[in-house]
């Protein structure tokens, strides 16, 4: 009897809420010691373009909305993962972790995603301030988003990288478009199904997979992409990443800390590196002879 081939899952990509085959039509097999464990989609410079297009139509209704509700949203998301915790920490174990750590990066995704869903609603009450000017006005300056950020996510993590480079984009009511690790992309897939099916408007989160090397290009010089945040350590990439910026003037924030599982990624820092500040000039209607205004 001859032995019997495993049909391997082919994980799509995910763009504007849907699930498209990549336009290349390539794909590698994801493997642990030699095992097959899946299919996954060698994106092309026409997926990055179709989800940059995608982040843009959708940056007005998810910037627009209220931070209250943009903390309801990512709070849900806590809540699916959570729902969904054992196929997660299988996934992770099929892909080369031990049991421990896959459930320490479930639990720290969960904790992370509550930590900066607290935070919407409250960024601009700490970085936000009232100005002292020098003559007849009220001035304040308030932070907003900035548009389309393109991240790369972590090499050596799952589902915890992902979540963690893009939770502070989104927290600031910026749509992401993600690059997901190349070595791990497993997570990245499942946790698009979680998306699809929650509350988060489709084209918020797009999410690649394939050879990063080869999309890095095509989004750091897209003249449509506001921000890069790189997560990996590759000085080449750094530096092609930067000359490419150059153009539409990007802001580029790079990751300092490896370890995504150090408590030093949460922080409301994080949040501000994805936002601008606008500041506002009021004129105050001085009252005749009495030299104060109201």
């Amino acid at each position: 009897m001859t032995k019997r081939i495993d049909v391997l899952k082919t994980y799509k990509i995910f763009i504007d809420g849907k699930f498209p085959r990549t336009e290349s039509g390539r794909y590698y097999t994801l493997s642990n010691n030699g095992k097959g464990i899946a299919n996954i989609c060698l994106s092309s410079r026409k997926d990055v373009r179709n989800a940059v297009v995608a982040s843009r139509k959708a940056f007005g209704s998810w910037s627009g909305r209220s931070a209250y509700n943009r903390a309801q949203v990512l709070y849900r998301i806590a809540e699916m993962i959570e729902g969904r915790r054992d196929q997660f920490v299988a996934e992770i174990i099929s892909m080369g972790g031990s049991k421990n750590a896959a459930e320490n990066e479930v639990n720290n995704s969960i904790d992370r995603l509550i930590y900066y869903a607290g935070w919407c609603d409250k960024i601009n009450q700490v970085f936000g301030a009232v100005n002292p000017v020098a003559s007849s006005h009220f001035n304040f300056s308030l932070l907003e988003p900035m548009g389309v950020v393109g991240i790369i996510a972590p090499a050596d993590y799952s589902l915890l990288g992902i979540v963690s480079a893009m939770l502070p984009a989104l927290a600031a009511g910026n749509p992401v478009v993600v690059l997901a690790s190349e070595q791990k992309p497993l997570c990245s897939v499942t946790l698009a199904e979680v998306l699809a099916t929650s509350d988060v408007p489709s084209g918020v989160v797009n999410i690649l997979t394939g050879n990063t090397s080869e999309l890095i290009p095509h989004l750091s010089a897209h003249m449509d992409v506001n921000a890069i945040f790189y997560c990996k350590n590759n000085p080449k990439e750094i530096n092609q990443i930067q000359l490419a910026a150059v153009d539409n003037l990007k802001r580029i924030v790079l990751s300092k800390n490896s370890d995504w599982n150090n408590s030093a990624h949460e922080t409301p820092y994080y949040i501000s590196d994805f936002m601008e500040t606008k500041t506002t000039w009021h004129p105050i209607e001085q009252i005749a002879g009495s030299g104060s205004g109201y």
